[in-house]
């Protein structure tokens, strides 16, 4: 079935904090959500959902979390129960979570800018501090690129480091890491106990045919430190729709999380499960559609910024649908 990516739908006026942040005649690239329809498979469950009538106290659809086991085991080959499965209203609640419920005021949290802007501040909002091992840049094949110094991750991670905020694929680089640097931040974390958790929210944004691996599907010794965070949201164009989940296969951990949740993080309602279910379940074609697209526009821009802006550079990345600039020393 065809897919047509190239139809923008008008979104000035209908209160799209992308499109109304700025002036009309401003193309807004400054948030990450697309502005073609979602996939008709969500439309209409929705519109099915909502012609019931009724939209009372939801209970967790239990037809949702064992499709989310399934999408895990399919792909990715990692086995999840669904005890292990915490619903969220989104990964920002997430990440947010799991600093208050890993640390304690004046701990510290490491972090791996330039990395998504909500997760610098995550710390700070829980009366925590932001440590950092940065990511080095470097030039690959004439295109912008990122790497991990090792050294400089173990080095900074203090007796008072109680968390790791891994970005994998990394928002806003694009890398993908292999399994043996996922392998060798989870022995150092391991080494120094630090517990991970992994903001895998663009895990379906896999370009140029690559497989994205979750960091705790390397092992249970690795899966026992470890939350994880994924959602429908990026990958399907539903960000409007508060849901993510959390994979949690430690128990304790997992008690911990829902302990600092209670009370404070709001129960994922009807339609958001509804949207989840129809995204995981009805929309592959449409994902495969996606990512074909999005790898054209990613060589696209690539080309033209060789080819058109002297000086400047951008990534290639390998996830994401988003490209990262150096600007600073344009010809």
């Amino acid at each position: 079935m065809p897919y047509n990516f190239d139809h923008p739908i008008e979104r000035h006026g209908t209160d799209s904090i992308k499109w109304q942040h700025y002036d009309d005649d401003v193309i807004p690239m400054w948030v990450a959500d697309m502005d073609f329809r979602s996939p008709e498979p969500i439309i209409r469950a929705m519109q099915e959902r909502v012609a019931h009538g009724v939209f009372g106290y939801a209970a967790y659809s239990a037809e949702l979390i064992e499709r989310l086991c399934a999408r895990l085991a399919e792909r990715y080959n990692w086995t999840v129960t669904p005890d292990d499965i915490i619903l969220m209203p989104g990964v920002i609640s997430g990440f947010n979570t799991a600093c208050r419920a890993f640390g304690r005021p004046g701990n510290q949290i490491l972090l791996q800018p330039p990395v998504y802007f909500p997760m610098l501040a995550a710390p700070k909002n829980q009366g925590q501090q932001g440590v950092y091992a940065r990511l080095q840049r470097t030039d690959y094949n004439g295109h912008l690129h990122y790497e991990i110094d090792f050294d400089q991750f173990e080095r900074a991670i203090t007796a008072h480091t109680g968390l790791f905020m891994l970005c994998n694929p990394h928002n806003p680089v694009g890398r993908s890491y292999s399994s043996e640097e996922l392998t060798r931040m989870a022995a150092i974390c391991a080494r120094r106990e630090v517990i991970i958790c992994s903001d895998e929210i663009h895990c379906e944004l896999m370009l140029d045919g690559q497989r994205h691996t979750p960091i705790a599907s390397l092992g249970p010794e690795i899966a026992g430190r470890c939350i994880t965070l994924m959602a429908p949201s990026k990958t399907f164009n539903i960000p409007g729709l508060a849901f993510s989940f959390a994979v949690v296969q430690n128990p304790t951990l997992r008690a911990q999380l829902k302990q600092a949740m209670a009370g404070i993080v709001p129960h994922v309602k009807t339609l958001e499960q509804v949207a989840a279910l129809a995204a995981y379940r009805d929309c592959d074609d449409w994902l495969q559609a996606l990512l074909t697209y999005l790898t054209a526009n990613r060589n696209y821009l690539s080309e033209f910024v060789n080819q058109k802006l002297p000086g400047v550079k951008t990534t290639a990345p390998q996830g994401t649908y988003l490209a990262w600039l150096d600007c600073r020393k344009p010809a």
